[in-house]
This record gives C-alpha cells, structure tokens and sequence, in this order.
C-alpha cells in the first residue's frame, strides 16, 4: 500500500456567508494548491458521526475518523484533553476539559474562553493551592486546561457546570448517580473557592487595569476515566504518527497509540508554524506508514464568527500544503472532522468535503464543499472513513 498523509482541517466546511457572496470561507478562499489535488485526484463528501439530538464534537468525530465508534470508544473529553497534555492517569483519576471564562457578579457568562487568554499559569498554580493534591489542573494551550479529581471517593458520574452560551447563569454541577453525590459537593465548593480567588487575582487585576476580559471562572464538562480500545497499529497493522498542537488531537493520538512527531512552534492557535508541520511530516513520512497531521484555527476563528479570519487562515494552509507536492508513493487526504457555521458561531452537522491526492483525476474546479459534491468518492460515512483510504492507498499501489 502507499504511505498516507491525512491532513484534518478542524471546522474545515462552514455555510454561505452572505459578505463572501454568499459563497463558504472554503468557497472564497484562494487555494490553488488544494485545487490542484482535487483536480488530479479524487473527492467527494465526508458525514460527520454525529449523536442524535446534538451537534458533532471533535472528540467524537476524530474517533470516528480512524474507525473507533465513540459510544464504545470515548473515554470522555477530559481524559483525552489530560493525556493531551502528557500527564500520565492513574486508574482511579477522573479527568475534565476545562475552559477559563469570565463571569459578572450573578455569575452570568460574559466569555465563555475569557477573551481567549493564553497566559494562565499564575492563575492555574494558584488554583492548585487550593486544589491540595486532590484537583490538580493543567495547562492545555489558551484558555483551556485539563483537570484531574485524585482519589477512590471521586466518581464521574457528574454533569458539567457549562451551558455552552453566554449570556446566561453557570451551571451547578450535579450528580448523575448517589455515589457521585460526594464528587459533586467537593467540585462546587472548590468552584465558588476558585471563583473568589480569580476575581481578585493580580493577573485578572492587571487585565482589567488593560480593558481586557478577566478569567474569573473555571467551566467543567467532559467527566471521563481512562479506558483501554484496541491501538490503531493492531486494528490496521499500520504504523502511524500524528502531529498536533492542541493538547484534545495530542490525546487522541496518544490514546490510540500512535508516535508523537514533534513540530516547534506548533500550537492549536493560528500563529502555529503551518510550514514546519508539512516539512516535519514531509521528511518523517519515511519512517512511518501513515501520519495523522491536525490543523486547529479554522474551527476558532468560526466559533468567534470572524468567516475572513477563517477564509485567510485557509489561504495560509494551501501556500504551504504545496510543500507535500511530488511525494513519491504517498497519498495525501485532505478533510475535517466536522464543519463549523461562522454564522451560528457553532459545530454544524454539514458534511465536509475530502480530497485523496494522487489519483485518476476528477472533473472538479476548486476544493470545495459544493465542487467536492460532484466527486466520484460520493457521500461518505465518517467512520468508514479510515478503511476507505486504507482501501484506494492499496488499489493505487496495485
């Protein structure tokens, strides 16, 4: 079979822009170098896994992507988020993803991401003070964190504190069963402790002083322990890498078993370094049988609603993607995991288009979720996803 280089654009569809001429961010974009490998190779759409009653997470959806089915698979958003990191999970922890965000003085939210903070660690060494060995938080990238609850009595049967919308009062975090009534009470206690402390911490003073967003609240979801699944190098008897900023893409690789393979400056953010991603994966290619490289931004900047932020970020992909060019005995796919509305400022359940470059060609004008519709691959179910391109990989070695 041929080497695999899967490229996941995070949010990567979106919907018509009415600024953009009603066209996607995808749509508008300049991208003469996807648009070559769509044209010289194969596409079509990809429908992300989605559980009923409720938008795709990327969680979810990346498991999906590698063939895992996430009601058996996800060990919740927290563990992967802690694995991210590069902590190691004791068998009794119970992990969370964590978001500071800033609240009012009713505990409305007013920023779910507190203006997208980066500098957090005065605030997390002083929220582990209080924490006393038994909540521990860690640094993620930005604003988010990775939480761990240590002990036997701890429970994850627990709901998060997050509503997911601004403009609205924070959640108590409730138990689900009675053994988690104690996890529950501890978790609230330490989040009206911690919100008092952050209110008046030097750091959200200064940023005040700054005109700048406080992070006064800590939000909670994704409760999980660690499980074990089946490792992708067993399941597809493949040996694969990933390269990721995000500590959420990080954890999954780790979680699934592949090999880091470290980029400098490679962030979740979009200042991460795009070009040291591809020459990373370009030369480690050799070394592996397939590479799992995640690009984050483009699902932020839609979240924050900015469609030309997320239009320019795609712009900055397709320059260097041209570094993959001429790669001899690999396949280069290019998808998302999900799409992301610019206007809804949200996860959307629109399918997503995907590319598998070299092929026999197709007649397609621009990568594009409208173009990709036309493609030969047809319409897609994510967790067939992996086999598909393990599959056309082999036929094209053939």
């Amino acid at each position: 079979m041929k080497k695999i280089i899967l490229i996941v654009i995070d949010g990567l569809g979106d919907d018509p822009i009415p600024q953009l001429k009603n066209k996607t961010p995808l749509e508008a974009a300049k991208t003469p170098n996807l648009d070559f490998f769509a044209k010289n190779g194969i596409c079509g759409l990809v429908l992300p896994w989605i559980e009923k009653g409720k938008l795709p997470t990327s969680e979810d959806t990346h498991l999906a992507i590698f063939g895992y089915d996430p009601k058996k698979s996800n060990p919740g958003r927290g563990v992967l988020e802690v694995l991210g990191i590069g902590e190691k999970i004791k068998k009794e922890d119970v992990c969370f993803r964590g978001n500071f965000a800033t609240v009012d003085e009713n505990l409305i939210i007013i920023d779910r991401r507190a203006g997208r903070i980066e500098k957090t660690q005065p605030l997390i060494e002083t929220l582990n003070e209080i924490g006393k060995g038994k909540l521990i938080i860690k640094r993620a990238f930005g604003h988010r964190v990775g939480v761990i609850l240590r002990g036997k009595e701890f429970s994850e049967k627990v709901s998060s504190n997050d509503p997911k919308k601004v403009g609205v009062k924070v959640l108590k975090i409730e138990a689900l069963n009675k053994k988690a009534k104690k996890t529950a009470e501890f978790l609230n206690s330490f989040l009206d402790k911690a919100h008092q402390i952050l209110e008046n911490h030097p750091e959200n003073i200064k940023r005040k002083n700054e005109g700048l967003l406080p992070a006064n609240y800590l939000l909670l979801r994704g409760a999980g322990r660690l499980k074990r699944v089946e490792k992708f190098l067993k399941k597809y008897k493949i040996k694969a890498g990933f390269i990721a900023g995000g500590t959420l893409y990080k954890g999954i690789g780790r979680f699934l078993g592949m090999e880091e393979i470290k980029v400098k400056r490679a962030t979740g953010l979009i200042s991460t370094n795009l070009k040291g991603k591809f020459l990373v994966a370009r030369k480690n290619i050799k070394n592996f049988d397939f590479i799992f490289l995640h690009i984050k931004a483009a699902d932020n900047l839609a979240e924050d609603g900015n469609f030309l932020g997320k239009k320019e970020f795609i712009e900055k992909i397709d320059k260097e993607i041209k570094i993959l060019s001429g790669l001899k005995d690999t396949l280069i796919v290019v998808t998302g995991d999900h799409s992301t509305s610019s206007l809804q400022k949200s996860h959307s359940k629109n399918p997503v288009p995907i590319l598998i470059y070299p092929f026999e060609g197709e007649n397609i004008k621009k990568f594009s979720e409208k173009e990709c519709k036309k493609g030969r691959l047809g319409k897609i179910k994510q967790i067939q996803l992996i086999k598909k391109i393990i599959e056309i990989s082999r036929l094209c070695q053939k």
